[in-house]
């Protein structure tokens, strides 16, 4: 396999501290959200959310290109971050909502199927978080 680049970045004082990557695009303090602390600030949920929602998204759309569809399409990520009962610690689900037009809602669900088969961001994450996906046709 090889690589076709490698995205770098750096994280100083965990969920109260901050992340920048190397080329300087994201430079952001980060705050733990249920703190109230009053910073403003992102968290490694919201990065990933971003993350997912764009991997996502470009999947999708090639996924369609590659099945003779002509879409638009928004793609939302939400990560919750969560208790995990089994063993005391933590753990994180997402819910990945596609706005799509140009097919119906059984093509869009497909499409959606297909495209988390194929996304890198999911086939990272397979078995490991809950994913759901939710199409919306317009």
């Amino acid at each position: 396999m090889s690589h076709l680049f490698t995205a770098k970045a750096t994280a100083q004082g965990g969920r109260g501290g901050h992340v920048k990557s190397e080329d300087g695009v994201i430079d952001l303090n980060v705050v733990m959200p249920t703190e109230n602390t009053g910073e403003t600030g992102t968290n490694p949920e919201q990065l990933f959310a971003a993350g997912y929602a764009a991997c996502y998204d470009g999947a999708l759309n090639l996924v369609a290109k590659n099945n003779g569809k002509d879409i638009d399409s928004t793609t939302h990520g939400e990560v919750s971050f969560m208790k995990d009962d089994s063993d005391g610690g933590f753990k994180i689900a997402v819910k990945l909502i596609s706005e799509i037009s140009g097919v119906s809602k059984q093509e869009a669900d497909e499409l959606m199927n297909e495209a988390h088969q194929v996304c890198p961001y999911s086939k990272a994450t397979r078995n490991n978080i809950d994913v759901q996906l939710e199409a919306k046709v317009n």
